[in-house]
Parts: structure tokens; C-alpha cells; sequence
């Protein structure tokens, strides 16, 4: 066994068996893996009893979602690594293999640093059939068969590999994006908790008294939100895009939001505390966003469809996600500005705190919950070019 393994290069090759491999490597790397896929089981299992004896039900929930993701890789992985030699074994036509390439041929025209880049990357499973021909006079080549038949294969294993490589990068990095993302919104609403200590102080309490009438125009929300930029819509837009990345959340919004939900469900409650209440909704939506859904995996193979060389699809899909969450942020800040003017056409003079009614109108098809679904594109969105950048 030991002769036919040594070949060109001295008793060492690249391509040795199981039988041609020592015991103890064998040994070493089946440990390292095993105690790898005990350990982050077991930091899972810790993770889920942390948080039921801390009563987080919702992010316990996106702990199992988080399973269930791992699940899924560990099933296409197996089945792509099952599958493979059947799927190396479908032989396609020359033409076919030749179309809709990712990269330009790098025989036909002068190839670039980039270029060679991504050709080197896909030369396994997309190079021209002149290209995989150079390949059939090593007997061990899989595409054999194929290329026997005059044909060339649908994917070889190499190529199958790096996709085997991709679906991983991309399910990561959906988790640690997702994981990410609800570390940055648990840091942003540090700000609320000082602010709803104000609300018990007496400074507020006087500031905020229910006995005093005020016009509504004259409150420090009505000043903020009620000006004739409101009136026109144009300008209302244009106000609404760049207050998003100043103070998107100001205080006075985030007393009158709060005096405004506890008015309508905890009348009796002055003492509600809302930023809980928030972060307990934020973790119920965090449950939702960690995931890949089936939806979610079509967008990749349409995306991996349109990857043609010469369309620059990636280019312009980049921009997508940015597009879409400063279109997502400046509706937000116009929801609150038309809560503002519902309630100044609604009582030109008010007492106490304005007392703001949120509707479901105010949402695009009065569907608030389409506001999550598009901030879910938007996480997978990003995950998706950044593992498709690292797996690069």
C-alpha cells in the first residue's frame, strides 16, 4: 500500500487513502473534531438553561432557531459529500458548460488580476470544456467518465467542496450578523434606561403635569414634528431621510411614545417601566431575524443564477440592502411625524403630556409586521455579501 501511494513525490502525495494515512492522524483528527461538536453543543445546552432560569423565553426561542439552522447545514453537507460522485457522474454538453460563465475565459481575452482572482476560484466547476480537457490525463480525475463520452460534467467535487464551503460561511455568518445586530440594539436603548429613570423624578412630574393646558403646537414634541416641512410631502421626506441619522430617537419621542402606550393599555400604571417593554419586544423580533428561511435560501441560488460575467449583478444588488433600511429608517421618523399631526388636527389645545395614538395605517398596506420582514432581507442581505466576500 505504502509503494502505490508514494508516486511522484517521494512516498508523500497529496491524494493518499485511509490506508495509506497513519493511524494516529486518523485518530488526532477524528478527537479534534468530536470534541469540537461536543463543545458547542454543550455551550448551547448552557446558553438554553441560562435562559430559562432567567426566564427569556424569546431569545431561548432563537437559541432552538439557531439549532435549527446548524441542522440544516450538517444535512446539506452530508448529502452534498454523499452525492458527490453521482453528481460529478452527470455529464452535460460542451455548449451548456460553456454558458453563463461567472468569469471571462481567460483565453479569449487578456485576463486581469481581478479576473484571475475569481477564475482560479470557479475554475473547478465552470471553466470551459478546452480548460477541463488538460484535466483528463490524470486517471483519478472524476470527470473521466465525461470527458470519455466527449462531455463535460455538471460539477466536479472540487467545485462541490467550495459550495460545501459556501453554505457554511453563509449560515454563519446569518448567526453572528443576527447576533450582532441584537448586541447593537441592546447598547443603543443604554440611553432609555436613564430616561426612564427621569420619568419618576419630580422634575418630570411637574414639567408633565396633567393638570396644565398647553397648545399643542407649543409642546416640545409638537415644536419638533409640527412645522410646515410636515405639510409637504417632498419635504417632509427629505427632513425625514437625514433626521435618521441624528437623533433618530430623541427624548421627547421616546416620553410621548411611552405616555401614549401606557395611556392606552396601563392607565393605572404610571410607573410602567417601557424600556423593558421594549427590549422584551426586541428580543421577540430578534427570535424572528435569526433564522434562514426557505425563502431566504431561493434568494441565494437566484443570486448564484445571475452571477454571469459581464452582468455586474453583485454590483448593484450591493447597494440594495442600504437602500432599502435608509428607506425603512426615514418612514419610521414619518410615522411619528404624522402621529404628530393626527394629534394637532385632532386638539389644538391639550392637557398634560400629548397623548399620541399609534394606527396601523400609518405602516405600508397597514401591515406593521412587513416593517420586520424587510429589516429580515436586510440582515440576510448583508450576511449573504459578507460571507460571499470571505469566502472569496
Amino acid at each position: 500500500m505504502a509503494g502505490g501511494g508514494g508516486g511522484d513525490g517521494g512516498g508523500g502525495g497529496d491524494n493518499l487513502s485511509l490506508q495509506e494515512t497513519p493511524i494516529w492522524a486518523i485518530a488526532t483528527v477524528c478527537f479534534i473534531f468530536i470534541f469540537l461538536g461536543i463543545f458547542v453543543e454543550h455551550l448551547i445546552h448552557l446558553a438554553g438553561h441560562w435562559l430559562k432560569k432567567h426566564r427569556k423565553a424569546a431569545i431561548y426561542e432563537a437559541i432552538e432557531k439557531l439549532k435549527t439552522v446548524l441542522m440544516q447545514l450538517g444535512l446539506m453537507s452530508l448529502i452534498l459529500t454523499v452525492t458527490q460522485g453521482y453528481i460529478s457522474n452527470i455529464c452535460i454538453t460542451n455548449e451548456a458548460a460553456d454558458f453563463m460563465l461567472p468569469c471571462r475565459d481567460p483565453s479569449e481575452t487578456k485576463t486581469t488580476h481581478h479576473d484571475l482572482l475569481f477564475t482560479n476560484l470557479y475554475k473547478s466547476q465552470f471553466q470551459p470544456h478546452h480548460q477541463r480537457i488538460l484535466l483528463a490525463d490524470s486517471p483519478s480525475n472524476p470527470s473521466d467518465y465525461c470527458q470519455s463520452k466527449g462531455k463535460t460534467s455538471l460539477m466536479s467535487v472540487e467545485g462541490m467542496n467550495q459550495l460545501n464551503i459556501f453554505i457554511f460561511v453563509l449560515a454563519a455568518m446569518q448567526i453572528v450578523y443576527s447576533l450582532a445586530t441584537m448586541g447593537l440594539g441592546r447598547a443603543k436603548m443604554k440611553r432609555w434606561k436613564n430616561w426612564e429613570k427621569e420619568t419618576q423624578t419630580i422634575d418630570y412630574m411637574m414639567a408633565n403635569d396633567p393638570k396644565t393646558f398647553r397648545y399643542t403646537r407649543d409642546t416640545t414634541f409638537g415644536r419638533r414634528h409640527m412645522s410646515s416641512f410636515a405639510t409637504n410631502s417632498a419635504l417632509l421626506w427629505i427632513k425625514c431621510f437625514f433626521r435618521q441619522f441624528f437623533k433618530s430617537v430623541a427624548k421627547v419621542d421616546y416620553f410621548t411614545l411611552r405616555h401614549g402606550f401606557i395611556s392606552a393599555h396601563l392607565p393605572a400604571n404610571n410607573s410602567f417601566n417601557f424600556r423593558k417593554y421594549i427590549q422584551r419586544s426586541l428580543e421577540d423580533d430578534f427570535k424572528t431575524v435569526v433564522g434562514i428561511n426557505p425563502i431566504m435560501w431561493m434568494v441565494v441560488v437566484i443570486f448564484l443564477l445571475v452571477d454571469v460575467h459581464g452582468w455586474n449583478v453583485f454590483l448593484w444588488v450591493s447597494f440594495l440592502p442600504l437602500l432599502i433600511v435608509l428607506f425603512v429608517g426615514t418612514k419610521m421618523e414619518i410615522i411619528v411625524v404624522r402621529m404628530a399631526m393626527q394629534l394637532a388636527s385632532n386638539n389644538t389645545v391639550i392637557k398634560g403630556t400629548p397623548l399620541v395614538q399609534p394606527d396601523n395605517n400609518l405602516f405600508w398596506f397597514k401591515r406593521p409586521q412587513l416593517v420586520l420582514t424587510l429589516l429580515h432581507f436586510i440582515l440576510f442581505m448583508n450576511a449573504f455579501e459578507l460571507s460571499f466576500f470571505i469566502w472569496v
